[in-house]
């Protein structure tokens, strides 16, 4: 943003905060006064970010975005580091990690409400050019989940085409920097041996989004304990992450449950070409 772009935003969000506190409780200026005053002052709309908060199972998002793509969210409840976050906390790490101010108000991007809905958030336009690649490829691997569905550390690695010295370590700690919370979906990742890897935030919040996308938690728990990352059926010989939507039209009379690919190869079972388990 240019100097003289940056003094007028400054400017409208300090008289912003200064006519709030005129008021006895509730703030007297509407949400948008911001970007009002910028757009007033004819500051084009690709040198800042607007955002909005919207309601998901687990508690408001703030989304910032440009014209074209998301730049970043996070959950209200905060991180595990970060604790519950504010809009002028939000503002802070967005500006800090975007290197752009975003200012609130206005519309949210096209398709962004029904996205946060049904979990289908692949559509969503979302920018991570400012990631080194390996990261990108991480949160690009995790988009690629289908919405009520889980897929373990290393198979994000693989899809992910990360070097073989780069494992699970890796991709949790890219996990945990997740900027764009929820609408890259790194409640769907598990450790290896099944269990909700929740790297960023507590778990309560991502048995909360899960449970919104219909997982059986209860059910994801027990293969877990019970060493069974992957389900056969018997009567197809194929094996499938828990998950998958075809593991999940298995009757229980016909589960085979697995503790690795190599127990199910080993017992003349293929893979599923749909969730595409690691075959080794």
């Amino acid at each position: 943003m240019k100097q003289d772009d940056e003094g007028i935003l400054s400017s409208a969000c300090s008289l912003e905060s200064g006519l709030a506190g005129l008021g006895l409780g509730e703030p007297v200026t509407p949400e948008d006064f911001a970007l009002r005053v910028l757009q007033r002052a004819g500051i084009s709309q690709d040198r800042y970010d607007t955002y909005v908060r919207l309601e998901t199972a687990a508690g408001g998002l703030f989304v910032a975005f440009g014209p074209e793509a998301v730049t970043g969210s996070a959950l209200e409840s905060g991180t595990r580091e970060e604790g519950r976050l504010t809009r002028e906390r939000f503002e802070e790490l967005h500006r800090r990690r975007a290197g752009r101010s975003a200012i609130p108000g206005g519309k949210p991007l096209t398709g962004l409400r029904p996205a946060l809905r049904t979990g289908r958030t692949r559509q969503v336009p979302i920018d991570l050019s400012g990631l080194p690649v390996g990261e990108r490829a991480v949160l690009e691997a995790v988009r690629a989940i289908p919405p009520g569905q889980l897929r373990p550390v290393t198979w994000i690695a693989r899809e992910a085409a990360l070097p073989l010295e780069l494992g699970a370590e890796t991709v949790v700690g890219f996990l945990a920097r997740n900027p764009v919370t929820v609408l890259i979906p790194c409640h769907r990742a598990t450790d290896d041996n099944g269990t909700p890897c929740d790297a960023a935030y507590v778990r309560e919040v991502g048995d909360a989004l899960r449970g919104a996308e219909g997982i059986d938690m209860v059910a994801v728990r027990q293969w877990a304990q019970g060493g069974s990352t992957l389900l056969g059926s018997d009567t197809t010989h194929i094996y499938c992450h828990p998950t998958c939507a075809h593991a999940r039209r298995i009757t229980p009379a016909h589960r085979v449950p697995f503790h690795t690919a190599r127990d199910a190869r080993r017992a003349g079972y293929r893979a599923c070409k749909s969730c595409r388990p690691l075959t080794v």
